[in-house]
């Protein structure tokens, strides 16, 4: 700003002037308010409502799934604690969801179709036909269409493929060709509710579509890393549906975790009934042989001299009998390995002392069931497959390796005891032969009674692990809904949201358009940038019907703003202390023309005639004539007329010819009442600027000053030429003229500048064309003595 820094810029912000250009526009508030708030009605009416649905398990270890006995740790199928991460993703895991939405049939859905809002309809109440699909299961569940269907009557309906497609009338029973094949359509005589109308569509999506939407839907967590608590919860618009999803996810975990268990125990006892079965037939020709050898030769009962040998050979007997017990499982365990091409599940912890066997066989039945479960859902090209073919190919070959080392590890100890009993019985074979041959017959039936018991014993293990094979999770809290309320949409959020959102609209509009807003639009505005340069009034805006020139006792806003524009001007012309008795010099222009100058310069004639005050007007700009304009009409009267031969002269005129005096130009005019004398412009000249400078402006206002008590000279705009500035040394008062709405601030730095060089003496403002809402005192409590107080709400 050009202008000294004034203790304006030191006040404390009127917050009054902040809020009043949005005080002011209160009613857009309301209505834009009441238009947010009726959408957010509108919102919360038509938009399908979300409700949260949750349910609760524990997930068990293995011990505690079958806790009345601890053969699962015997027999390699438990042990081991529960991974949360892991399960969490195998409760979420894909196979799951797509057994879960084929279980429940959530990829055909049948939707109420509404005007406005349309409802899914599912379980209770159930939609009024049934439509039964003649495609096999694997077309349905990978195709994605939808079909129309439009109740006529109580026998026949329309179809449709298209919303707005061509219709087609069926009776129930019949086929219909639809993008999913052929399909039926039957009437649900279970309903007789209705949904309100009587148009709907059916739609099918592809079963993995659905599956992953589910899978992204469901939320599981665990409250703290210690606990084994799962919190299961889904946001649906049908409480039904999502419980049914939560309920048959957990019971579909559970069974599937029993499935793995009991695969693994049917595999187990299928090994061991096949070598019981071997063992017995061997157990029985034991025995045949020793009643045959007994009955044969009559014997009873062995005698004692041989005590002592024998109780050598039991010990040397029993360590033999364990390593072929051993030698025996470890062949046929390796047997089976050999001749199973593919990847079966391997018989767990039938008796082999190796624990590293044990552990490799239960991770390759865990690999084992896990490829079985996800063949389920793939093929075997899958990497995935490949990758656990792969890892169960490498078990294998450990399995062998280890099966082999053992096998020769037996034979060599069996070989060895063997020699060690052969040189106890070489004593043994001093007794009796018939003692000798009894003997050998009851070794033989002890190990294969031995073998045949033991396996007996975990035949038995293995149908009771079977038999106590518990889920995999507890259900504390089956699925149910946390609230009747939706969670979604919240109306009090939503409303109160819409609100602000629709006074956010109108205030957004109003404070970007301040910010963007660089004109004039009162006097307290225009205040705050002259500083200490006065703005002497501001008038109001006038319409096209009112009259341009003020009348004489006339109490309209014009005429009272331009009273106080008149005083406001006698206080600065007299403080200026004049000592020699003369008229007062005015120049009014303004920056660019349409702003009002004219306006301003012809009623301030008016309002200065009023008081008997002796005026004279004079067109200064003479590039632009308008005086004319307010001083014509039905109204305005030119005196003296007949008695002036040169009357039709002008200040241009004045300008060019030196034989012309100033009173041959001066017209005398009477309007409402009011007599004013007027200088018009006259002709317009082709070099305005020379006529200005010849110094014939000069002594026509000297000529003039002692005849008149103010001069008031229409001149040129200040910004558009230099003719003003040509003659502004000669005026006492320059009014400059700023029209709200139109004249720039940044404008006003151009006479600002000019009256601190010096080159615009008297400076000082006025503005024209003020809204009345945006007048000052005046606006407010309002002009003249027939106005009235303005409400509270008017600003």
């Amino acid at each position: 700003m050009s202008t000294e820094p004034t203790n304006h810029s030191l006040e404390i912000p009127n917050y009054r002037e902040l809020l009043k250009p949005y005080l002011k526009n209160w009613i857009w508030f309301v209505v834009s308010g009441l238009i947010a708030v009726v959408f957010g009605f509108m919102y919360i009416r038509y938009t399908v409502p979300q409700y949260a649905v949750e349910a609760k398990i524990q997930l068990l270890d293995d011990a505690q799934g079958s806790s009345q006995i601890n053969v699962f740790e015997d027999l390699g199928i438990g042990g081991g604690g529960v991974q949360i991460e892991d399960e969490i993703e195998i409760l979420k895991s894909r196979s799951n969801l797509i057994a879960l939405v084929k279980k429940l049939g959530l990829n055909i859905n049948t939707i109420a179709l509404g005007n406005i809002k349309s409802s899914a309809i599912y379980r209770n109440p159930s939609p009024p036909f049934k439509i039964n699909f003649l495609a096999p299961d694997s077309i349905i569940n990978n195709s994605k269409a939808s079909f129309f269907i439009t109740l006529s009557s109580e026998t026949s309906f329309e179809y449709a493929e298209n919303d707005d497609g061509p219709t087609k009338l069926y009776s129930y029973g019949k086929k219909i060709s639809s993008p999913v094949g052929e399909i039926i359509v039957t009437p649900n005589n279970m309903n007789s509710s209705g949904f309100g109308t009587n148009r709907y569509v059916v739609s099918v999506n592809r079963l993995s579509s659905v599956a992953a939407s589910y899978q992204n839907a469901l939320n599981i967590t665990v409250d703290n890393f210690r606990s084994k608590i799962l919190t299961i919860s889904l946001n649906n618009a049908s409480i039904p549906r999502a419980q049914d999803v939560i309920n048959t996810l957990i019971s579909i975990y559970n069974k599937n975790a029993i499935d793995d268990k009991k695969a693994l125990a049917d595999r187990t006892s299928e090994f061991i009934n096949d070598r019981i079965t071997q063992i017995s037939s061997n157990l029985s020709s034991a025995d045949e042989s020793a009643v045959e050898f007994k009955s044969g030769r009559g014997l009873t009962d062995l005698g004692a001299q041989t005590n002592l040998n024998l109780n050598l050979g039991a010990q040397n007997q029993q360590q033999l009998q364990d390593a072929s017990i051993q030698l025996d499982i470890a062949s046929s365990m390796k047997d089976i390995i050999d001749n199973d091409e593919g990847y079966d599940l391997l018989p767990s912890n039938i008796g082999l002392n190796d624990g590293s066997i044990a552990a490799t066989t239960q991770r390759y039945n865990e690999l084992a069931l896990e490829r079985k479960r996800l063949l389920e859902s793939s093929n075997d090209k899958n990497p995935i497959i490949i990758n656990l073919d792969q890892q169960l190919a490498g078990l294998k070959r450990n399995m062998r390796t280890s099966l082999n080392g053992m096998t020769n590890n037996l034979e060599l100890q069996v070989n060895d005891l063997s020699s060690r009993l052969s040189k106890i019985n070489s004593r043994i074979y001093s007794a009796p032969k018939n003692e000798q041959a009894l003997r050998d017959i009851s070794r033989q039936q002890e190990t294969t009674e031995s073998l045949y018991l033991y396996l007996l014993q975990k035949r038995e293990e293995a149908q009771i692990a079977f038999a106590s094979s518990a889920a995999k999770s507890k259900v504390l809290d089956e699925a149910y809904a946390i609230s009747d309320f939706p969670i979604s949409p919240k109306k009090n959020v939503i409303l109160m949201a819409s609100l602000l959102l629709g006074l956010l609209v109108p205030f957004s509009i109003i404070y970007i358009k301040s910010l963007l807003d660089n004109k004039v639009h009162n006097k307290i505005g225009l205040e705050k940038l002259t500083g200490n340069i006065p703005v002497l009034a501001e008038l109001p805006k006038i319409s096209k019907k009112e009259n341009k020139l003020v009348k004489l006792g006339e109490r309209t806003v014009l005429a009272e703003s331009l009273r106080i524009l008149r005083a406001n001007l006698d206080y600065l012309i007299k403080s200026k202390n004049k000592k020699e008795h003369r008229g007062s010099i005015i120049y009014v222009t303004s920056s660019v023309s349409g702003e009002g100058k004219t306006l301003i310069a012809s009623n301030l004639a008016m309002i200065f005639a009023n008081t008997d005050k002796k005026v004279l007007l004079i067109g200064g700009d003479i590039r632009n004539p308008k005086i004319y304009q307010f001083y014509s009409g039905k109204d305005v009267d030119k005196l003296g007329k007949a008695t002036r031969n040169k009357g039709d002269n002008g200040l241009t005129e004045y300008l060019v010819d030196q034989n012309l005096d100033g009173k041959d130009i001066v017209s005398t005019m009477l309007a409402h009442e009011q007599t004013v004398d007027v200088i018009y412009s006259g002709k317009i000249p082709p070099n305005p600027a020379e006529l200005l400078m010849n110094g014939r402006m000069k002594e026509l206002l000297e000529s003039m000053v002692n005849l008149y008590d103010y001069i008031i000279v229409d001149t040129a705009p200040l910004m558009v030429v230099a003719d003003t500035l040509l003659i502004s040394e000669y005026a006492d008062q320059i009014l400059y003229v700023t029209r709200a709405g139109v004249t720039e601030l940044k404008v006003l730095e151009y006479p600002l500048k000019l009256h601190k060089e010096g080159k615009l003496n008297g400076l000082s403002f006025v503005v024209n064309g003020v809204h009345d809402s945006n007048l000052g005192y005046g606006g407010k409590y309002g002009y003249g003595y027939n106005k009235s107080t303005k409400k509270w709400w008017k600003f």
